[in-house]
This record gives structure tokens, sequence and C-alpha cells, in this order.
């Protein structure tokens, strides 16, 4: 069997002090080392930023539905004008073909570009458009950042780690190998806001974590499952993630580094506890897996 061909991209160009592909290194390197039962490679990965055509669209995803990756992990890392409506086209005619597709963002309006991908954008809440429904989530979680306005959601220091909770049926991708379920996500002091589509019955809160600073609850990870659209389509699995922080290099290794710009002083739970590590890598070999899945 061929492996599964992963596209893993960001929504800038290559900037070395900013969130480029090259800070995904050890996802990368992770997702290499799967094998299957006979030892061969599941994944075939490419890594890339935002490489703009003639018409300032990306070479690449403008045209991803008529490319042979079967994945998609996008991590939307731009202030607003990262992806073209070219671009979002392609990524949507990409799942209406059955790709799998992995979003996430993070703070207030951070990726949101992704808002007209087609069904799974419209998971994502920013700070000045596609507001939360529920209005009240529209203020302020993290008080010390002052920069940084809703949403905002505080799990904790980069560095260290924090409780998820599931939500409902154990959704298969917060399970480990013997069937307990994964407690622990990467942690990050502003994450952005997540929740299900209210007209798409194929979308599911799957995962929520807690403010340490509010204690309110938030949505981490919201879940879709195949499903046939009004043209007919059979539209791939998807995800719409809070934060990209939860596989950056940085929140899994602080010794990795980070861009200039981050402020806020790192934990160390992940260095007193490496093992609990553990729980991201295997919900990223369950993500891997499950994007794939064709029923």
């Amino acid at each position: 069997m061929k492996p599964t061909k992963i596209l893993l991209q960001t929504t800038i160009p290559t900037t070395e002090d900013d969130w480029h592909i090259g800070r995904f290194s050890l996802l990368c390197e992770h997702l290499a080392s799967l094998k299957d039962e006979n030892g061969d490679t599941l994944y075939d990965l490419t890594a890339r930023d935002i490489e703009k055509d003639e018409r300032g669209n990306d070479r690449i995803l403008s045209k991803l539905d008529e490319t042979d990756f079967d994945e998609l992990w996008l991590f939307a890392v731009d202030t607003g004008d990262g992806l073209t409506k070219a671009d979002c086209a392609g990524i949507t005619k990409f799942r209406q073909r059955g790709g799998g597709i992995f979003s996430s963002r993070d703070h207030q309006d951070l990726g949101s570009s992704l808002c007209t991908i087609g069904g799974i954008g419209a998971a994502h809440y920013f700070h000045s458009k596609q507001l939360d429904p529920e209005n009240a989530r529209n203020c302020r979680d993290d008080q010390d950042t002052k920069n940084i306005d809703f949403p905002n959601y505080h799990s904790g220091s980069n560095g260290d780690y924090h409780p998820i909770n599931a939500v409902g049926n154990v959704h298969e991708l917060l399970k480990r190998s013997d069937g307990s379920t994964i407690e622990f996500f990467p942690s990050h002091p502003h994450e952005g806001g997540v929740g299900k589509p209210e007209t798409d019955d194929s979308a599911r809160v799957i995962a929520t974590g807690k403010s340490e600073v509010s204690g309110k609850d938030f949505n981490m990870i919201v879940a879709f499952e195949r499903s046939d659209d009004q043209h007919g389509n059979i539209c791939g699995r998807g995800i719409a993630e809070s934060s990209f922080h939860h596989l950056v290099d940085y929140n899994w290794d602080l010794d990795k580094g980070c861009p200039t710009f981050l402020e806020e002083p790192p934990g160390d739970g992940y260095r007193k506890n490496p093992s609990a590590l553990n729980d991201i890598k295997i919900y990223v070999a369950n993500l891997a897996k499950w994007l794939a899945l064709v029923n």
C-alpha cells in the first residue's frame, strides 16, 4: 500500500522570525517515524510555506483539488490575509473530493483567512469577523498580554501541559492504544475560539480545555465526519482546532526556540515530566490515520 500523502502548510511566506513551517519540525519527524505492521512508512510528507504565483495565489493550495495529496494539515499563522479566495476555493474543492483537513489557528484574528474554507472555516471564531455566536465568550480571558484581545483562552504557559476533557462519547482521536483517554495537551496562554457550526450535523466538539485565569471551559477540537454537501459531494473528514501551538516545536521542546515577538515567560512542565508529551504524539498518530479513512 502506498503511503498516505500529507501536505503540511502554513499561511505565510517563509519568514525567519515567525511561525514558518520549519518550526513544526518535531511534528514532521514524528509523522515520518510512524510505520505499519510490516515496518513500512505510513506517510509521505511535504512541508512548505506559502509560495505565491503571478496572481498572488499559493501555487499548491489554489489547485489543491488537482493534486494527489490525501490530507492537508493547515497552520493558519497569518494575521488575516494569508489565504486568497482562490486558495480557499482550492482547499474547499479538495475536501469536496474526499481530502481530509486539519485546520488550526490561534488568538484574536490570527489565522482568520480560514473563514471562507467550505464547512471547516465556519468552525473558527475570531475577533473582527465571524465572532463566537455565544456572545458572552467575546471578551478577554488572558488579561496579562495587553496587546492580544479575544478570543485568547489561557490554558497555561508555553512549555507546560494542561488537562483536556473529552466531550460526549470519547472520540477515537482521543484514545490511547489500551482504550484509555488522552489526558494532556500542550498549553498556550491565548488559544483561539472554535465551535460546531450550527447547521452542520457532521460536526461536534470532541474536546474542551479550562482557562487557568477564568476557570471557563473552552472548545479545543471540533471534528467533522464525512458528509454529503448540497452539491452531492462526499466531503472528507476535518478538524478545527483552537491553536497551532498544540503542534509547534516550541510547545513540545522549549529549546527549539520561538519568534522574538513571543513575550510570555515559559513554563517547565514538559521538562519535568517529558512522558506527558506522549499524549499529543498519540493524538497526532490517530489524527493522521483518521483523516485518511474514507468510511
